[in-house]
Formats: C-alpha cells, sequence, structure tokens
C-alpha cells in the first residue's frame, strides 16, 4: 500500500508549491492594484498552504503499517486531513464573503490589466491541478488527495470570480458604467456560496467515514452474491464494511455446518476473504466469524 500513495504525495507536493507562489502573486498584485477580490483570493490560497501541509503529512502517517496501538493500520489519518481542509475551506468562505461584502461600502478602486492576467494564470493553474490531483486521488483512493483536489476546485471558482469581478469592472470603467465597477466584490460573494458547498460534501463524506458508515448497498449485495455459491456456507448472517481512509475493511459472517473440524472453518474464511479481496482490490481487510448451522435450519 505504501508504494501505492507515492503518486499521492507528489500530487499533494506540487500543489503545495503552486499554492506557495500563487499567494504570493496575488496578495502582492492585490495590494498594489487594490482589488479585494484578488487579496481575498491570495490569502484563500495562503490558507490552502496549510491545508496541502496537512494532507502531505496526513498522507505519509497513513502508509504507516498496523501497530500494537493502531491493529487496523493509520489509514484514517487522511480522512482527519480531509476534516481540517473542510473547516479551512469554510473559513476561506467567511473570509472572503466578509472582504466582498465589505468592498460595497468603499470606493471602487480602478481596475488593472495586471490582476486580470494574475487570476487568469491562477484559474487556467488550478483547473489543471484540481483535474490532475482527483485523478491521482481517485486512482489511490487517497482521501487526502482528494480534499487537495476540492480545494483546488475552491480556487477555481475563486479565480473565476476574480477574472469576471474585475473583467467586468475593466470594462465598466471603459464604458462608463458606474455600477460594473462593484462587480468585483459581487463575484466574491457568489464564490462565498460555492466554497461553502464544497466545504459542506467534503466535511460530509469526512464525517461519515470517521462514524464508520457502511458502504453502498449495492456494495455489500456485491459481497454476498460472491460467496453465497460456496456449497459450505449454509447462511449468510450479516454482511457490513466501511472505508478506513484509501481501503475498505470488510466484515462477514456466515453459518457453516456445526460438525467441521477447525481446520475446515478456517480454510472457508480464507475463501472468503479471497474471494472477497479478488473482486474488489479496494478491500484491505476481511473479517469473517463463523456461526454453527445444524441440519433443518433454514439456508439463505
Amino acid at each position: 500500500m505504501a508504494r501505492a500513495h507515492s503518486p499521492s504525495v507528489t500530487a499533494i507536493g506540487i500543489g503545495l508549491f503552486c499554492n506557495v507562489l500563487l499567494s504570493v502573486m496575488k496578495i502582492t498584485v492585490g495590494l498594489l492594484f487594490h482589488s479585494p477580490v484578488l487579496v481575498a483570493d491570495g490569502v484563500n490560497n495562503a490558507g490552502d498552504i496549510v491545508a496541502a501541509l496537512a494532507a502531505l503529512v496526513s498522507s505519509r502517517v497513513s502508509k504507516k503499517p498496523a501497530d500494537a496501538d493502531h491493529p487496523y493500520g493509520h489509514g484514517k489519518a487522511e480522512v482527519v486531513a480531509a476534516g481540517l481542509v473542510a473547516v479551512l475551506l469554510a473559513l476561506a468562505a467567511l473570509w472572503i464573503g466578509y472582504q466582498s461584502f465589505a468592498a460595497f461600502f468603499e470606493p471602487p478602486a480602478e481596475a488593472g490589466w495586471l490582476p486580470l492576467a494574475a487570476a487568469a494564470v491562477s484559474l487556467v493553474l488550478k483547473q489543471a491541478l484540481y483535474v490532475y490531483t482527483m485523478r491521482v486521488g481517485k486512482a489511490h483512493r487517497s482521501k487526502s488527495a482528494q480534499a487537495a483536489a476540492y480545494d483546488h476546485l475552491a480556487d477555481v471558482y475563486s479565480s473565476v470570480a476574480a477574472v469576471l469581478g474585475i473583467g467586468i469592472a475593466l470594462w465598466g470603467g471603459r464604458a462608463g458604467v458606474a455600477w460594473a465597477s462593484y462587480a468585483d466584490p459581487a463575484a466574491g460573494l457568489i464564490v462565498t456560496l460555492l466554497v461553502f458547498r464544497l466545504a459542506y460534501r467534503l466535511g460530509r463524506e469526512a464525517t461519515d467515514i470517521l462514524m464508520e458508515k457502511n458502504v453502498p448497498p449495492h456494495v455489500i449485495e456485491q459481497y454476498g452474491r460472491i460467496i453465497s455459491d460456496l456449497e459450505e456456507i449454509r447462511r449468510i448472517d450479516r454482511i457490513r464494511a466501511r472505508e478506513h481512509g484509501h481501503y475498505i475493511i470488510v466484515d462477514v459472517r456466515v453459518g457453516i455446518p456445526s460438525h467441521y473440524t477447525i481446520q475446515q472453518g478456517h480454510d472457508i474464511s480464507r475463501q472468503i476473504k479471497k474471494r472477497i479481496m479478488d473482486h474488489d482490490p479496494h478491500v484491505g481487510e476481511v473479517l469473517v466469524h463463523l456461526n454453527p448451522w445444524e441440519d433443518g435450519e433454514e439456508n439463505t
């Protein structure tokens, strides 16, 4: 599992480096040209640096093998990082919303081409980072990489708002349209809602995993079908499964004839485990409990 996560670490590291560059560029240009949406976007990127560091550390921790204190491994470290990113996204949304709302009560600043160019560069780069990081995160079931990808997507929204706001303000300044000067903060308020939506989605997913919510019913049904044709199994009592970071833990309880020996029970457990893990490569552990089945009981 450790090797599978090296691409995730690389993707998060690339995002961290880009966030540092974008944060410095946007805050500097935003302050020089008095663009509130660009400054807010740059501060958002500064927060992304903290989120990327958390994702990077958690991705490394999650690769550690199981030990005496953590017998099921460290996979949930990534989920904790995803929850942290959700909180940071919500805080960033509040910051963008506050800055955008306050801008309505201040004299509008004259828009410039350099802030527009900075926002456009950020938009293109962040969209590329989102696509790349999400692809890596899904391929390797890395929750921290997926959280970093959602963070990039939030920045795409912010950059779209900056491009539109600054662009409309530039047009308004040359066309003599007074209201266009406030397009910058108006776009920022829209971004606030979009980023809040992302934060809620990411936070809910992280909470579900930490609370050990069952995997979708159709996945449980698939596990049941692939072991139900084992002739030694007389009854499937229960199948549960939960995500544990980048892998799934499955808990199976089945009934087998009560006269079977311990060796026979052991062999059946191995067959169940092999079938499920061969069917779903994302399963990292299968726990099997065997119940005695007596002649005359109903089969399932």
